[in-house]
């Protein structure tokens, strides 16, 4: 079986995980390090299974197949990736095109042309400096490095050490990133390492408590995300990013925003803090921007971005050295994608399609902890959507139940309770009604009986 479509409804022909994936999950058991891939631990002998964990074929759109020839619809979008789909055809084009010409440049060292016309059209997009201090990129290879280069970038700009987080919060796992992010589970294994200047702060909480908080320490940065993504879906309250804003520029710190999760339209604006009318000072994106090739960017204002000149404040002077780098810098065939998938995001108006399913999930969630007593609470913006459930037993066996029924979703937050609905922004109008009514039928078959 092959996908030739990606707005098909779910089938499932053998119940996940298949033969094939069980077989294949085995094989990955035994030759990747424990926990590169989570899968569940197996009971012992040859033939133990292992649970929900199926093995991707292919994807297409809003549909996965699986190795067993299960066709699944796709509410993670690959965490968020496949804004504009899996396997888009103009993405695909423009990467083989590239790839046909030149695959892999020379990093720091030389540029190419899409890798500069990319940098040119992320500055024109991003809400980030002014015309008397436009934005400047730094390239990165993942989320969690362009975090990382954020607090860099604020570190050498102001010299000090301070950097206010929020609980739930995810920016990656990275060493640097790790310390701003807030699970526990996480940071623990390594916390001897970590920066210890990050203090955090409950997410959404009274703005007087950030205030007092940056009048304590010498402060480099405010980090946030627009909306906390991973970590629950939550949105913050009426004006708090630009309370954020104002105390940032009150202490003479640097308001960092993470749109990693949030950024190319999945609220329902190109940015989450279009929102909120925000401009900050350093804006970190990746995932969805070149539609499954692995690129992210870290965009500051110019002011911001010259403290990576050589002999910063430290006073060391590293000649012609690129103080963080990496080999795949900019990597010509991620940058040729990461352009189409621009052009899709403005030809097609996914944000504004975004924002206007939205509203219409809106309504349909708001509905649901009246009706179903495992849901808490329903929240969300755009294509961004978290169901609050009562236990993590309940999301586990709620995703369970989907991947049965042929639906591909994920529960997060610090307590695994909240299931996430993260569609592409393509979905076709019946594969959203369908998977609603599948996550329906299966959290009414959790309900207690009356």
């Amino acid at each position: 079986m092959r996908l030739d479509r990606g707005d098909l409804l779910p089938e499932v022909i053998t119940p996940p995980p298949g033969p094939r994936s069980r077989l294949l999950s085995r094989h990955l058991a035994a030759s990747e390090a424990p926990r590169v891939n989570t899968l569940p631990p197996a009971a012992d002998g040859p033939e133990a299974p292992l649970a929900s964990s199926v093995v991707w074929e292919e994807a297409l759109g809003s549909n996965v197949l699986d190795v067993d020839g299960n066709r699944y619809l796709d509410l993670t979008s690959g965490f968020g990736v496949a804004a504009v789909g899996h396997r888009h055809p103009r993405v695909v084009a423009a990467a083989v095109d590239q790839a046909g010409r030149l695959l892999h440049g020379l990093g720091d060292v030389a540029a190419h042309p899409v890798r500069i016309a990319l940098a040119r059209k992320l500055c024109a997009l991003a809400p980030v400096g002014s015309g008397d201090d436009p934005p400047l990129v730094h390239y990165a290879i993942s989320g969690a490095d362009a975090v990382e280069i954020a607090l860099k970038t604020a570190l050498l700009a102001t010299g000090r050490p301070g950097v206010i987080a929020f609980e739930p919060s995810y920016h990656g796992v990275t060493l640097g990133a790790l310390a701003a992010t807030s699970r526990p589970a996480f940071r623990h294994p390594f916390r001897e390492h970590l920066h210890r200047h990050v203090r955090r702060l409950p997410y959404g909480c009274d703005p007087r408590r950030v205030a007092d908080e940056a009048a304590r320490q010498p402060l480099a940065a405010v980090l946030f995300e627009p909306i906390v993504g991973r970590e629950g879906v939550i949105r913050p309250p009426e004006g708090w990013l630009r309370a954020l804003g104002e105390i940032a520029r009150d202490h003479g710190a640097l308001l960092v925003a993470d749109e990693i999760f949030t950024g190319f339209g999945r609220t329902g604006s190109l940015f989450a803090v279009d929102h909120d009318a925000l401009r900050p000072d350093i804006l970190c994106c990746g995932k969805a921007l070149a539609g499954g090739l692995p690129i992210a960017a870290t965009i500051g204002r110019r002011s911001v971005m010259n403290a990576w000149n050589p002999a910063p404040a430290t006073g060391f002077d590293p000649g012609v050295e690129a103080l963080h780098t990496a080999t795949h810098l900019a990597n010509p065939a991620a940058c040729a994608a990461a352009l189409a998938v621009l052009d899709i995001l403005e030809g097609d108006r996914l944000p504004q399609r975004a924002a206007t399913l939205g509203t219409e999930i809106a309504r349909r969630l708001d509905r649901w902890p009246e009706r179903f007593l495992p849901v808490a609470e329903t929240r969300g913006r755009g294509l961004l959507w978290g169901v609050e459930l009562d236990t993590a037993d309940t999301a586990k066996s709620v995703t369970t139940d989907l991947l049965q029924r042929g639906v591909l979703a994920l529960a997060g937050g610090p307590q695994g309770n909240v299931l996430q609905i993260v569609p592409p922004l393509t979905i076709a109008e019946e594969q959203l009604a369908t998977a609603l009514y599948l996550i329906e039928a299966v959290l009414d078959e959790h309900n207690p009986v009356r």
